[in-house]
């Protein structure tokens, strides 16, 4: 599974009110403070370089869940910015997100994993109140079995979720992309097995 460390090339995000645009600068300051207090236990959160030449803005998340000092599951929270818009965002800033977590054999094989794991991110957006728009996305379920030197260790099955979509401003036109990064780590945690807050799990992975 990838770790926080192996997204990409690197980008510089110009900072300093002359560079970013205001409304986008406002934004990254609530994101921020999402990432500087990520809720759930076992959860790590960092900024790391956001990817080049997909937008004039960008800054990007890294996330991974350890449990046993094992990493059970990790993502990447991209957000993008272009003034001018894109053709399909229906907005000048998009969400690009993904996250990749171990599962059991038997959860790997259920068909219905694919309409689970969208509904985790529905419901995430929704709960958290992160209004959205133009949402799309895969869930891909994969078993990997290993051979030669590494064919005695287990059979390994992960599910991804790829996803993006628009963030919806206020109507006073603020954008809180905190939210969305909240709601983008409730996803993780669900793909990870991690109840919701205030709520033990029933079964370990």
């Amino acid at each position: 599974m990838r770790g926080p460390g192996t997204y990409g090339p690197a980008v510089t995000l110009p900072v300093g009110p002359t560079l970013v645009p205001e409304p986008f600068a406002a934004a990254l300051v609530g994101l921020r403070e999402a990432l500087a207090r990520p809720d759930r236990p076992g959860l790590e959160l960092q900024e790391v370089p956001a990817p080049k030449r997909l937008a004039p803005y960008a800054v990007a998340v890294a996330a991974e869940i350890k449990r046993d000092d094992d990493q059970v599951a990790s993502g990447r929270f991209v957000v993008l910015h272009d003034p001018d818009g894109q053709e399909g965002w229906r907005g000048d800033t998009r969400v690009v997100a993904f996250v990749s977590a171990d599962v059991e054999a038997e959860m790997a094989a259920d068909p219905a994993l694919a309409q689970v794991g969208w509904s985790w991110l529905t419901e995430s957006l929704h709960d958290r109140g992160a209004g959205h728009t133009a949402a799309g996305g895969t869930v891909t379920r994969t078993v990997s079995c290993r051979f030669g030197q590494i064919e005695d260790a287990d059979e390994a099955s992960e599910v991804e979720v790829r996803a993006s979509w628009t963030p919806l401003a206020a109507a006073d036109g603020s954008l809180d992309l905190g939210v969305h990064l909240l709601a983008w780590c409730d996803l993780l945690c669900a793909t990870a097995g991690l109840p919701p807050p205030g709520v033990l799990a029933l079964r370990a992975r």
